[in-house]
């Protein structure tokens, strides 16, 4: 089955890399289907390609992304243990948020990148991420606590920008983050949710 899947998820990143469905692919270097092992445990997943993540066609690969590897090395892992990717792929024009229709165009490709990899614990960077398993939730009142939603654990935390901009973040983010071994260890443990479905309105990065 890997072989496979590794071929499907390769074919898939093929069609991010093509897609014109919606307007962010106009005036961009780069798609940025995402990277990282096909059958990883943990996913991470933020809300959109930046400027660098746009140059260079990978995600997480400018400040927030420093950031987000310091993270990981905290609970000893690396890039290259976890899959990471974005809401939607394609960078948005001077980095504004995501509209409704351009979340709605990308859904698919997220949805099927899940169904392919698997993962155990989808780690949820952001508001716009945290709409794959809350509905009408404040991060700042949900960030740190996990629900299981279809078989899969959702991690909800503050995006790693959040840190730079508003430095008060940074303790919460990195008590969070080395909540996710013990969370992994035990997923038996959370308690089942109900997904929320495709986001429906915007929301702030925060």
């Amino acid at each position: 089955m890997g072989e496979y899947t590794v071929t499907e998820l390769e074919e898939l990143h093929e069609q991010i890399r093509r897609c014109q469905k919606c307007r962010l692919y106009r005036g961009t270097t780069h798609a940025v289907p995402g990277e990282g092992p096909p059958h990883a445990d943990i996913m991470f997943v933020g809300e959109a390609p930046g400027f660098h993540e746009d140059q260079q066609g990978r995600p997480f690969v400018g400040a927030a992304g420093q950031f987000l590897e310091s993270l990981l090395a905290s609970i000893n892992l690396s890039r290259n243990d976890v899959f990471i990717t974005n809401v939607v792929k394609h960078r948005p024009p001077n980095n504004r948020d995501p509209q409704v229709d351009e979340l709605q165009a990308c859904r698919p490709y997220l949805d099927r990148q899940i169904e392919l990899i698997k993962p155990k614990m989808i780690v949820t960077l952001g508001r716009f991420s945290m709409e794959l398993a809350w509905v009408d939730a404040r991060i700042s009142r949900i960030h740190g606590q996990p629900k299981k939603v279809g078989g899969i654990v959702y991690f909800p935390m503050f995006h790693p920008a959040a840190a730079l901009h508003q430095p008060r973040y940074r303790s919460l983010i990195e008590q969070d983050f080395l909540k996710i071994p013990e969370i992994l260890a035990d997923l038996g443990s959370v308690d089942e949710g109900e997904s929320s479905g495709p986001p429906v309105e915007q929301l702030s990065l925060f």
